[in-house]
């Protein structure tokens, strides 16, 4: 059995007890980075073997993991921060349990974008999840497609290109859309920006950003 496990985006202290439960059962833990996990498996004092799985490895040992699945191992697959399979590792894993008939089991729990969005004072009956964009092919035409889009928007981005991706909202959405840039959610120094896109993207041009990112966008009206 597969169990995918959400993990604290910052405040450990934001994790159920149910997900330690599991932690604290399972065979072995699929972590995206063993130094990142080890603090939080410490925290708790759970004690179990860790074993990488990200997006460099995932293609080589997913038929490894399955066999293993398959010969009666129960494990745990948790990312840095947040719900496996969310712009992390966990699609290619949960697919071929799926056709292996390995019963998978997701934990409810942390994903950045539901506070994000809930926090924007945006609509949020109705979005769409972008996750990262592209880095470069595909990146405009994406955009321009999402320039009519009705619907809130959200989007990760790395402290190193928010300025960047907020002047390209501004050129294909328009400097008075709304927006809101959460970043170092649940931590000590969280910040909730909210404003138009140029007022935003004004406010980070001068700052040095850390952690996190996500920017929620109005729809088109």
């Amino acid at each position: 059995m597969l169990y995918l496990v959400p993990t604290p985006l910052g405040n450990l202290k934001d994790i159920t007890l149910r997900s330690l439960e599991v932690l604290q059962q399972v065979d072995l833990i699929l972590c995206e980075d063993t130094r990142t996990s080890s603090k939080l498996l410490t925290h708790y004092h759970i004690q179990k073997p860790l074993s990488p799985y990200h997006q460099h490895n995932e293609h080589k040992i997913v038929a490894h993991i399955v066999d293993q699945l398959r010969a009666g191992k129960t494990m745990a697959l948790i990312t840095d921060a947040g719900t496996p399979g969310i712009s992390d590792p966990a699609f290619l894993l949960v697919r071929e349990c799926a056709r292996q008939e390995i019963r998978v089991e997701c934990l409810p729990g942390a994903t950045a974008f539901v506070p994000a969005l809930v926090n924007s004072g945006l609509p949020a009956t109705r979005f769409v999840f972008e996750g990262f964009l592209p880095l470069k092919k595909g990146r405009q035409t994406l955009l321009k497609q999402l320039a009519d889009e009705e619907r809130t928007m959200i989007f990760y981005e790395s402290p190193m290109r928010l300025v960047k991706t907020l002047e390209q909202f501004i050129e294909y959405f328009g400097p008075e859309r709304q927006c809101c840039v959460s970043r170092e959610l649940t931590k000590l120094f969280e910040e909730n920006k909210r404003g138009s896109l140029q007022e935003v993207c004004n406010h980070f041009n001068n700052k040095t950003v850390k952690g996190e990112i996500v920017i929620v966008v109005a729809g088109k009206d």
